[in-house]
């Protein structure tokens, strides 16, 4: 065997294993973890192509963000706070909670713009999530055609979602800052009322678990608005330990973007632009599949483990399953198409093969009546001989077999197409807990 040639380090990275002399079925994902990390190596480009289409349906909601920083720098530095101390112009004998006040009228029209903005990006969170999901399952995808594909199918799952959570935000922010300012006019109560604030901020922070759960199930799964918010509830409810750490995992460039300054916001902005929302939506899938497979999937009788390979499979060969609905329907349509077809003139009956010294009478180039005749009854000779060896072998089993098992083939399907017709079919119902998409 010849020498290994030495790589480097990136030409290794991005050839990843199936270049390699010790590739194996073996080294494929066989849980979450790994399958996270060959989707982040081998399908790096792919990820930051969806993140910027993904980004265009979110610049409503950046410029909202943009514009509320920038109104409220501006009030800050133009605003009459200092007017108190005896300078400027006018001079205001009371100010307190004007700060408050300003803050409040300013969040809430900016906290209501985040409902519509929230509403277009929710295009971009159902067609990316869409082929992010197709990613964890490793189906073949197209990014463009899949995008669309994935509004048409999950916008309006998505888009409850991201309405659960903006009004959720907007009603904590706006009883945040009315009790904030309270607080500064002196306002009786003032326990109540940051504890309020505290509760709102609690219930912001469910709404956001909420909000993935919700995306999720909305994505792999079809079903109705109350469905979908119950069954979002019962796995937040559920996986409560485990939905904190991945969502935290998931989402902290965005976190480090909104509470640090400096270098680190920069980074977080640059990983947001061209790869955030992808790995978001990356990280909450591939732990929502696994915990569809552990909680959800068995119930529903759907296979478990798409994306990942199997270690364990029987030696012994596969094991007799059900015939499922879909079996039995494309079992019937080939049944179908058979008897459509007719029974096959080369299989029904014998036909004598050609291993005796018959054969047609070959006209010279210049011939007579006589010749003709000659042919004629070449041909007739031929014929005889073979309707005698079919009339000779038609009882042989293998032709008899073949048209009875036809027949009999044939009046099932009648039989069972005149039942179909004479039963009343019932409408189904989907599974209590959810409906695979």
């Amino acid at each position: 065997m010849a020498d290994r040639e030495k790589k480097g380090l990136v030409a290794r990275w991005l050839e990843g294993k199936e270049r390699s002399e010790d590739y194996a079925r073996s080294t494929l994902p066989t849980n979450r973890w790994s399958l996270f990390w060959d989707i982040l190596k081998g399908r790096f480009g792919k990820l930051v192509l969806i993140n910027l289409i993904m980004l265009v349906t979110f610049l409503p909601l950046i410029a909202v963000i943009v514009w509320r920083m920038l109104a409220l720098n501006v009030e800050g530095a133009v605003g009459p706070y200092g007017a108190g101390l005896g300078v400027g112009y006018p001079i205001l004998a009371e100010l307190v909670g004007y700060a408050e006040m300003s803050i409040f009228q300013a969040d809430l029209f900016f906290f209501a713009l985040f409902i519509p903005a929230g509403a277009i990006a929710a295009l971009g969170i159902s067609g990316g999530g869409y082929i992010i999901r197709n990613l964890i399952w490793t189906e073949g995808i197209f990014v463009t055609n899949d995008f669309l594909r994935g509004i048409r199918r999950n916008y309006w799952n998505v888009l409850e979602a991201v309405l659960v959570f903006t009004v959720i935000l907007f009603i904590a922010r706006t009883m945040g800052n009315l009790a904030d300012w309270l607080v500064a006019m002196n306002a009786d109560g003032a326990g109540w009322l940051v504890a309020s604030k505290v509760v709102g901020y609690i219930f912001v922070a469910l709404g956001l678990l909420l909000f993935f759960w919700m995306i999720s199930l909305g994505i792999s799964y079809k079903q109705g608005p109350w469905a979908l918010f119950r069954n979002a509830v019962v796995m937040t409810i559920g996986t409560f330990p485990q939905t904190v750490f991945f969502v935290a995992l998931a989402t902290w460039p965005f976190f480090l973007a909104m509470f640090t300054g400096g270098l680190f916001a920069v980074i977080a902005v640059l990983i947001i632009i061209f790869f955030g929302i992808s790995y978001m939506l990356l990280v909450w899938l591939d732990y929502s599949q696994w915990a569809f497979d552990k909680f959800v999937n068995p119930n529903l009788g759907v296979a478990t483990g798409r994306g990942l390979y199997s270690k364990d499979k029987p030696k012994t060969g596969p094991q007799p399953s059900a015939p499922s609905a879909s079996d039995s329907a494309a079992m019937r349509e080939y049944r179908r198409q058979i008897v459509a077809q007719g029974k096959s003139k080369l299989v029904c009956r014998p036909i004598k093969p050609i291993d005796d010294d018959l054969e047609v009478y070959q006209l010279p180039e210049s011939f007579s009546r006589e010749d003709l005749a000659k042919l004629r009854e070449s041909k007739e000779a031929i014929e005889e001989d073979t309707r005698v060896y079919e009339e000779e072998h038609k009882d042989d089993e293998r032709y008899v077999e073949y048209n009875r098992q036809f027949e009999e083939r044939e009046r099932a399907l009648q039989e069972e197409e005149e039942g179909s017709k004479k039963k009343k079919k019932k409408k189904p119902t989907p599974p209590k807990m959810l409906n695979k998409r």
